[in-house]
């Protein structure tokens, strides 16, 4: 693996691809690093986000472990009362934050931090950062060295039986209220770092909805970018281990571990190691470039991913194989379909990263494992932009402006059709994960229009597509 030199180098003739930000660019820049208007509502909107949402995560755990997956309700006026009693008592006995999931989720956090901040990686550059003008981040990307020392790790404390892995997913609720302990904590705790040292952006003046959006951008202990950190350490390796976990809790209960839970172990490892051996990409997006760091992404990380993604583990940890057992020609389209998501999602994303890079004079590019076919475009045609960015329309960017949210969305999709119709509940990743890519590109888009002008509008006429080619 390499070590920590930096990607860039010059093209062979001698000349780089360096960004050239416009005059008229940097105008609007500043336009775009000002706070614009109330999103989400606005502040009665995101309180009921904050509040509304550990509500609801608690509820389907609850249905999923202790009412067969089914939405369980209060029957009549009378019964109201009864349920809540019954949804109280269950937070109290099952979802209290005892000393296990303390020790095991802080005990996590830590021990990411730890091996961000030693293990070796390879240096990459970000973007250059308007509100910072126009300086460039450094980053070590060493997310794939501490991923594999993490589960070389837990397979050594669980062989020696010094940690149990089942145990991860017998603990869920109590681990749940800990994360979003954690989750608050972190986002109220950088809020007021922010105010105190006076990097905060962007602000709207109302506590609640820039504690909601987030006050500062870059937060740093050290070397180790906590925005950048918390997006592949915390969030994407706690789905990995719960999925593990449920395989572990099968394997102990059954003696052997079913071909669906098998999937959601393929599933869960596909998407962490596609995000640690690609972290180098992650300061080309718009979630290091431009997204604040606050309780939507905080909590969301810490809490709401690891807690809210998995239903199906859950599911399949609690009961018995004969309720969601398929035919072999099911499985084979199943993991087909996920296998062939995955490609495109891996692909198009380093294909967008790879070109935001060339802009910069970056040219060759880290190999790690699995390194897929097509995943830089060569010789690309893009449009060039009077603020002086560039717009990819060649590879998989040449059939929809976001190919990697489709394939994206079509992979939370087959975490809920491994149960089949068990359970309506683990779909709500796929539902919740599509409300918030429409969101998100209706956010992107309105930026872009802004940023660039009459060449979006070019753009838009060469990549007629939104998401899904010929259809929208």
């Amino acid at each position: 693996m390499p070590g920590t030199e930096s990607l860039r180098r010059r093209k062979p003739d001698g000349k780089t691809d360096a960004v050239y930000i416009s005059e008229e660019g940097k105008k609007l820049d500043q336009k775009l690093d000002q706070y614009g208007s109330y999103e989400f509502g606005g502040p009665m909107g995101v309180l009921a986000i904050m509040i509304g949402f550990p509500v609801l995560m608690y509820y389907m755990w609850i249905c999923l472990w202790f009412y067969d997956g089914k939405l369980t309700h209060p029957t009549s006026i009378d019964d109201i009362q009864p349920f809540l009693g019954r949804m109280w008592t269950h937070l109290c006995e099952d979802a209290s934050p005892n000393m296990y999931a303390w020790k095991v989720y802080s005990g996590n956090i830590f021990f990411q931090l730890f091996l961000a901040w030693v293990m070796p990686g390879f240096m990459q550059e970000g973007l250059p950062v308007p509100s910072l003008g126009y300086k460039t981040l450094m980053y070590n990307c060493n997310a794939l060295t501490s991923l594999y020392v993490t589960m070389g790790t837990a397979a050594v404390l669980n062989y020696y039986g010094s940690f149990r892995l089942a145990g991860i997913i017998d603990n869920y609720g109590h681990l749940m209220s800990v994360a979003m302990i954690w989750g608050f904590s972190v986002s109220f705790g950088i809020y007021f770092v922010a105010i105190a040292t006076g990097t905060q952006m962007r602000m709207s003046g109302n506590f609640i909805y820039d504690v909601f959006m987030g006050a500062s951008l870059n937060p740093r202990i050290g070397p180790v970018d906590l925005k950048m950190w918390a997006e592949v350490r915390m969030s994407w390796i706690i789905v990995f281990f719960l999925a593990v976990s449920g395989a572990c809790k099968q394997y102990e209960t059954l003696g052997y571990v079913t071909p669906n839970m098998a999937f959601m172990c393929l599933a869960t490892w596909f998407y962490i190691n596609a995000c640690a051996k690609g972290e180098e990409c992650i300061p080309q997006t718009w979630d290091m470039y431009h997204e604040k760091w606050g309780f939507m992404v905080i909590f969301w990380n810490f809490a709401g991913v690891p807690f809210s993604y998995v239903y199906s583990v859950v599911y399949m940890a609690s009961h018995d194989p004969s309720k969601y057992k398929f035919s072999t020609p099911t499985y084979v389209a199943l993991y087909a379909t996920l296998c062939t998501a995955y490609y495109i999602w891996d692909t198009a994303n380093a294909q967008k990263s790879h070109f935001k890079m060339q802009t910069q004079g970056v040219y060759l590019f880290r190999k790690t494992f699995p390194q897929l076919p097509g995943n830089t475009v060569k010789n690309p045609t893009y449009i060039q932009t009077a603020h002086g960015n560039r717009l990819l329309t060649g590879g998989w960017w040449a059939w929809s402006r976001k190919p990697n949210y489709v394939v994206d969305w079509i992979m939370s999709l087959t975490w809920g059709l491994v149960i089949g119709p068990a359970t309506p509940i683990p779909y709500f990743y796929s539902v919740f994960f599509i409300t918030v890519l429409v969101h998100r590109c209706g956010r992107d888009f309105e930026r872009c229009a802004v940023k660039y002008g009459k060449d979006w509008d070019r753009y838009c006429e060469a990549v007629p597509y939104k998401f899904i080619p010929y259809i929208y």
